[in-house]
């Protein structure tokens, strides 16, 4: 994938109307601070297009980034970690909800999920949900360059185990310091949802 040019088009806060985009979307979902920011500015080629922060949950907004004038990478909000009210927190999975089940040009949704760690509760949540709005996520198994070689199997088998992927389920393990996956995040996405 070959990234000319990158635009964020669309902001889309609680109350906003969802764009009624004609190009391809994939979505990427993923826990607070799980590095999503960093995967996303990796995968379009920037330093720092999309908000990296050390307070996580700053993504409070559905961002919507052209791409070459071919499709959008979407990116929602980050879950658990943030330090905001339930309230709030229900607003943003209302929001999410809406995204999923109205956007009529979503072609894939990508789960991040710390590589580190088993999956939370909330990530097995987001999971199941995912599904049960008929797709398949592809698992972005990120932070990489966080741990030895040697572990990088084991985890892969914690996170399957831990999120009871099904048959079948693709994980990518990412990093966003050495780059590693993002040729196969983008090969993934041209070759099965972006023709």
């Amino acid at each position: 994938m070959v990234i000319k040019n990158v635009n964020l088009e669309t902001v889309c806060g609680i109350t906003s109307k969802l764009p009624e985009n004609t190009l391809p979307e994939i979505a990427f979902a993923g826990k607070s601070n799980v590095g999503k920011s960093s995967l996303i500015n990796a995968l379009m080629n920037r330093k720092s297009y999309a908000r990296i922060s050390a307070t996580p949950g700053k993504t409070q907004t559905i961002n919507f980034y052209n791409i070459n004038q071919e499709f959008y990478l979407v990116d929602l909000p980050g879950y658990g970690y943030a330090k905001v009210s339930e309230q709030e927190k229900q607003k943003w999975g209302q929001m999410v909800e809406r995204y999923l089940h109205g956007s009529k040009q979503l072609r894939a949704v990508f789960l991040l999920i710390d590589i580190r760690h088993d999956p939370s509760a909330n990530d097995k949540l987001m999971y199941d949900w995912i599904v049960s709005q008929g797709y398949h996520p592809i698992i972005i198994a990120t932070k990489l360059d966080k741990i030895k070689r040697s572990q990088k199997d084991k985890q892969v088998r914690i996170i399957r185990q831990g999120l009871g992927l099904l048959p079948g389920t693709i994980v990518i393990p990412f990093s966003s310091v050495t780059k590693q996956g993002r040729d196969e995040i983008w090969e993934l996405a041209e070759r099965e949802y972006l023709v």
